[in-house]
């Protein structure tokens, strides 16, 4: 479901209200701890968290006028999704966060490679991902997705 929403308060705002204080929260806590070097706005109809064009004027993969992304967080029809596209690109860091999610979590982990779906708003783990956050630089995001993804 991709949001219309041309603002991210715009989108929290038409999201049903069971969603809002769950999506709010993330979006605070990401906005507080994403790495430097990162914006925040709106991308493929979610909240984005993306490498601007003034420090990685390339964009992204074949279509260079978007921004780079990097984090995105949607309200989706059954669940909340939080992409993290590090997770994607790096084994050690997907490997880490799969440990560590038990530990954090009393429901079964739900993942697609980069795509963390919460399905049970009060089990969402604000903490691990406030730990996740702190995991990878912009540097290195920028040098995977050159090293690797780009080619």
């Amino acid at each position: 479901m991709q949001s219309k929403a041309t603002s991210p308060e715009d989108y929290i705002s038409q999201l049903p209200e069971e969603r809002k204080a769950p999506i709010t929260k993330l979006n605070n806590l990401i906005k507080e701890h994403m790495p430097k070097g990162l914006e925040a706005g709106m991308s493929y109809g979610m909240l984005a968290y993306y490498v601007p064009k003034s420090v990685y004027p390339d964009g992204y993969h074949c279509k260079p006028f978007p921004p780079l992304p990097f984090i995105n967080l949607a309200s989706q029809k059954n669940f909340i999704a939080l992409y993290h596209s590090g997770m994607y690109a790096k084994k050690e860091l997907y490997d880490w966060f799969v440990a560590e999610y038990p530990k954090h979590c009393k429901f079964k982990l739900d993942m697609g490679k980069s795509c963390v779906r919460f399905k049970k708003i009060e089990d969402i783990p604000y903490d691990l991902i406030q730990e996740l956050l702190g995991k990878m630089s912009v540097e290195e995001w920028v040098g995977i997705y050159e090293n690797t993804i780009k080619k």
